[in-house]
């Protein structure tokens, strides 16, 4: 339910309102912007809101429930905070968004309207847009482990343990030929086997794509495909750093890995085979090893 004073109530019944929008964003790193519908700078709480006309908010959606609210906003890359490169690395994504409907007349008068987190941003020419959801879809996220027989780090995490900095987990390589977006040759690697990087993590080092990643989906004789295509088109000559992936097997984290010891799943948990087994036919039912 949303607090809002007596004095805003008042304000807000009167036949002539001064009322604007007001968006907050939080992105993952901590930097907080500030953006307004009106045609002034407002302050409040420490945030400077600046006027931005690309910058538009469309319909919020809320329900009484738990199921999540939507919203939607979109404007031009060129909107104040919001440019392109940022865009593109990802530092928007999972940004909090509140938005309040403030009194520019007197800001001290606020309510929030809607508070959420950008879950998707698209790019098309030089205009964006973006989909929220409220705070309620947190509520969908899985708490704690799973109890599974897959493991739930990833590789060369704090709980894996395993060093990817080490040589027989890190390749380096160069691009000797394109084949399409996600698609190139590459040199520099005919040491390992293929399959070696596949669900990997690939790191640009140089080139229009520099410092930017992305996950390997197969490598084999010499060509490596990526899950996305990067943000700029592959040059021949960019240089890559790529590390080992893993499947999240037990028999992976052993052969590949030789780190059985920090495996985070549950190899031997019984499947569906042993809970609808019944009682053998060839041998007395003592209550002994049913196998």
């Amino acid at each position: 339910m949303r607090q809002v004073s007596e004095a805003f109530t008042a304000r807000l019944a009167a036949d002539e309102t001064s009322l604007c929008v007001c968006w907050r964003v939080t992105r993952s790193d901590g930097v907080v912007f500030g953006a307004t519908d009106h045609d002034r700078v407002l302050m409040f709480d420490g945030v400077i809101y600046e006027p931005a006309s690309g910058l538009k908010g469309t319909t919020f959606e809320s329900s009484s429930g738990l199921a999540p609210g939507r919203a939607a906003a979109d404007g031009a890359l060129s909107a104040e905070f919001i440019t392109e490169g940022d865009l593109g690395a990802g530092m928007w994504d999972g940004a909090r968004v509140d938005v309040r409907r403030v009194d520019w007349q007197a800001p001290e008068h606020r309510v929030c309207i809607w508070s959420g987190r950008l879950s998707e941003v698209t790019r098309q020419g030089a205009a964006f847009a973006a989909e929220l959801v409220s705070l309620k879809a947190d509520l969908e996220r899985p708490v704690g482990r799973v109890y599974a027989r897959a493991c739930d780090a990833d590789v060369g995490d704090p709980r894996c343990s395993v060093d990817l900095d080490d040589a027989t987990f890190r390749g380096e390589g160069t691009v000797v030929a394109t084949s399409g977006a996600k698609l190139f040759e590459a040199g520099g690697l005919e040491g390992f086997d293929d399959g070696w990087f596949a669900g990997g993590v690939l790191i640009w080092e140089t080139g229009a794509n520099a410092g930017g990643r992305g996950r390997v989906v197969r490598r084999g004789g010499g060509g490596i495909e990526l899950a996305a295509a990067p943000r700029f088109a592959i040059g021949i000559g960019d240089t890559f750093v790529v590390t080992a992936g893993c499947d999240k097997s037990f028999a992976t984290c052993g052969a590949k890995f030789d780190n059985r010891d920090n495996f985070r799943g549950f190899p031997h948990m019984p499947g569906t085979d042993a809970v609808l087994a019944g009682p053998a036919s060839d041998r007395p039912n003592d209550g002994g090893r049913r196998g």
